[in-house]
């Protein structure tokens, strides 16, 4: 779960850019799925529920890197290149080889600044 200024926004993204699917609806909070199973939850950071998500004063994504692996990562950064047409998509790191993980990996940033990575499956390359 990681907290958003506006959750619908949020979601919208993820929607369009990584091709995930609400699952809840709302402005406060909003579960995304891949092929009906849970991927990740929105949470607005005004929402009383959960007054320990964020501290005050600090900056929203700092330190945290989301990793979303997926089978088919040609088709997944096809989805992100042609969404950019779209949307705002901050790529920080076009698709590239990741040498430890022999995967490939591809980096954004989401609207409240959390770094996503999304990533072939291990050992994916040789």
């Amino acid at each position: 779960m990681i907290t958003c200024r506006s959750v619908s926004a949020s979601s919208e993204w993820y929607q369009h850019v990584l091709g995930l699917e609400s699952a809840h609806g709302g402005d406060e909070y909003e579960m995304l799925t891949w092929q009906r199973s849970p991927v990740l939850q929105l949470h607005d950071t005004d929402a009383d529920e959960h007054p320990h998500l964020v501290r005050a004063g600090e900056s929203f994504g700092n330190g945290v890197a989301l990793y979303l692996e997926t089978d088919d990562f040609d088709a997944a950064a096809a989805r992100i290149h042609g969404a950019s047409a779209h949307t705002i998509v901050d790529v920080l790191e076009d698709v590239h080889v990741n040498p430890l993980a022999n995967h490939r990996e591809l980096w954004l940033r989401d609207p409240d600044g959390y770094v996503i990575v999304v990533a072939s499956t291990y050992g994916d390359v040789g």
